[in-house]
């Protein structure tokens, strides 16, 4: 059974919905029925992914909405919600997906770093801040789907401003239903979301086959909506490659960088690599 957030007539707001997982999901929704907000900074690919949706959504066009925003502005989603209630009148589901990751270095450029953070994370804190009071005024079930990363919690190097990011999502996302569920009469929940390997343009770095590892945007987000509805706030993805058995490893291991007083990313350091083999064994 799908939540019940997820109704006909019911209203999804997705950013970074004109391709990839947010696509997917927005398709999905419309196919259910529900009215189906996508934000994303391309017109361009909001016109061609508005199409899609029309043609699966049964009321067609009059069911889907578009709007051109750049979510690391608090002001663009201020208007991003004022024009949602004002065209269907509210919203039950948000989706904070959209995000970005064109590399970054420890002592790389400030603007990449800032343009990281404003997009990853604080489009995360904007779309929540602004969509939350009003979704719980509405007083019926709802949802905030926040998409995070596995580097947002095992932090391998290489991408700093991105973890930095992703690891903000999942501190971000675990207050965020921690309130919620303290608020007398509050039916909407948090959930962070944390994808595997998936092939979308965010990933392909040029490719134009799938690697086989990966996922599709619509398995990946078929696995969100099921794992949501069951309830689960960690939505945390295998893939073609990585069984969740060993994500639980890889997690655990740096958790236990901490407990154990490990030097910090030890699952790459030479010292520690036959101990993170055991340990993956279960060893």
């Amino acid at each position: 059974m799908s939540h019940p957030a997820m109704s006909s007539d019911h209203v999804a707001v997705i950013t970074g919905g004109a391709s990839g997982i947010g696509l997917a999901a927005a398709l999905r929704f419309a196919g259910l029925g529900m009215k189906v907000c996508i934000a994303d900074i391309s017109a361009d690919r909001l016109a061609e992914a508005a199409k899609k949706l029309a043609a699966v959504a049964p009321r067609g066009e009059t069911s889907i909405m578009t709007m051109t925003v750049d979510i690391s502005r608090r002001n663009d989603v201020v208007a991003l919600e004022g024009a949602v209630q004002k065209r269907f009148g509210g919203t039950d589901i948000l989706m904070n997906n959209a995000g970005i990751q064109p590399g970054s270095k420890m002592f790389g450029p400030e603007d990449n770093w800032q343009r990281i953070l404003g997009v990853n994370l604080w489009g995360v804190v904007h779309g929540s801040q602004v969509f939350a009071p009003f979704m719980i005024e509405r007083g019926r079930p709802g949802l905030i789907i926040n998409t995070g990363s596995k580097q947002g919690i095992t932090t391998p190097p290489g991408d700093p401003a991105y973890n930095v990011s992703k690891a903000g999502v999942k501190a971000f996302t675990e207050a965020l239903q921690h309130e919620l569920r303290n608020a007398p009469g509050c039916q909407v929940t948090a959930h962070l979301f944390i994808p595997g390997f998936v092939f979308t343009p965010l990933s392909a770095h040029g490719r134009v086959e799938k690697p086989a590892a990966a996922w599709t945007p619509e398995q990946t987000a078929d696995f969100m909506i099921e794992r949501v509805s069951m309830g689960d706030f960690y939505v945390l993805c295998p893939d073609n490659d990585v069984p969740r058995s060993l994500d639980e490893r890889r997690i655990l291991w740096a958790a236990g960088d901490i407990v154990e007083n490990r030097p910090p990313l030890s699952r790459w350091h030479k010292d520690y690599a036959d101990a993170f083999a055991a340990f993956v064994k279960g060893k």
